[in-house]
């Protein structure tokens, strides 16, 4: 069995790759409670609207920081199958549609492993076949936290069961669920949820099914739909390669927020309440630079502008903090090797 990693520099960690489902969801809670979120956020660069950002991305550390603070203000014990519950196939987005217009169960399934980042899962997922009729869904925590650990199984395998079962249709029952935890006092929720035994203080996370199942035709199958749902997904997945770390993404996402203003290092700093000689030394950490992030914004932000015809390159140029049109048009060369006016005429 695979071990967690308790290395705080394992990118699986410190990469700010993962879409922000879940916090999403711990901050329309509190809203609706009537509780302010903010203080979670306190030192991470992010606050909630952050988080209810389709684009955003944050790391596995961070999450779990978040979460940890999330589940002091929202007392509730059971707060994972209380947000579990929440979750269907449309909360899953392409992945849902993926799944649900699959030849099978087991394509469904394999679907959904492939693609369970797209989620914002905060647990690595893994099939593996056990006895010869019966089949396990493994769940792992990259980063071992035994406070946060109870919150993301219940939230992961309920919400997987509940669009399973929307998938495969009411029959389905598991044969057990096993957790690497010890059994909470509301233990009569999981079995009303779950309708099999539940067994706690296992060495591992895992949900059991007869292997039947897999060979369950659906009758939503759609071969375009499929492959047009999993070709988006596929760029998704690829798009993320790359992504920056914590301190990278934070200045990322604060240039993009103000890159007419074209913010000095020290303004982003500042923003960040980190002293201009910390920020560049954590991002020299992650392999990055304040310069070339800020390239790269402004880069990205001026081919999006310049496919307005309406815009001329001068106001393109303002648009990315650019007072001087010459001065934008020797930077776009230095970018892409083009001039503005190449690029459109082209």
């Amino acid at each position: 069995m695979v071990q967690a990693s308790n290395a705080v520099d394992d990118p699986r960690v410190s990469a700010a790759i993962l879409p922000t489902n879940i916090l999403c969801s711990l901050v329309q809670l509190a809203e609706e409670r009537g509780l302010d979120a903010g203080g979670w956020f306190a030192g991470l660069a992010l606050g909630p609207s952050d988080v209810c950002d389709p684009s955003a991305r944050v790391s596995y550390r961070q999450a779990l920081g978040i979460i940890r603070r999330a589940m002091q203000t929202l007392t509730d014990p059971n707060l994972g199958l209380l947000l579990g519950r929440r979750q269907d196939i449309g909360n899953f987005g392409l992945l849902g549609l993926a799944m649900k217009t699959s030849r099978n169960f087991s394509d469904a399934i394999t679907i959904g492993i492939t693609h369970q980042r797209a989620t914002g899962a905060l647990l690595e997922l893994s099939i593996q076949d056990l006895a010869p009729d019966e089949v396990a869904l493994y769940a792992r925590a990259p980063l071992a936290d035994p406070v946060v650990l109870p919150f993301l199984c219940e939230e992961m395998f309920v919400s997987v069961f509940a669009v399973a079962r929307e998938l495969a249709g009411p029959a389905l029952r598991p044969r057990r669920l096993e957790l690497a935890y010890a059994q909470p006092a509301y233990v009569d929720e999981y079995r009303e949820l779950f309708g099999c035994p539940i067994v706690f203080d296992r060495p591992h996370n895992c949900l059991v099914i007869e292997s039947h199942w897999l060979d369950l035709p659906f009758p939503t199958y759609n071969p375009v739909t499929a492959r047009q749902a999993l070709s988006a997904l596929v760029r998704e997945l690829e798009s993320t390669r790359g992504m920056p770390s914590e301190t990278a993404a934070a200045v990322e996402r604060q240039l993009r927020q103000r890159v007419s203003q074209n913010p000095r290092l020290l303004d982003v700093a500042d923003s960040l309440y980190r002293s201009e000689r910390t920020l560049r030394r954590q991002l020299a950490e992650e392999g990055a630079s304040f310069t070339r992030i800020h390239d790269r914004v402004r880069c990205e932000r001026a081919l999006e502008l310049l496919r307005d015809p309406r815009l001329t390159v001068a106001q393109v140029g303002s648009q990315v903090g650019f007072g001087d049109v010459r001065e934008f048009r020797r930077a776009f060369k230095r970018w892409t090797g083009r001039t503005p006016t190449d690029l459109r005429h082209s």
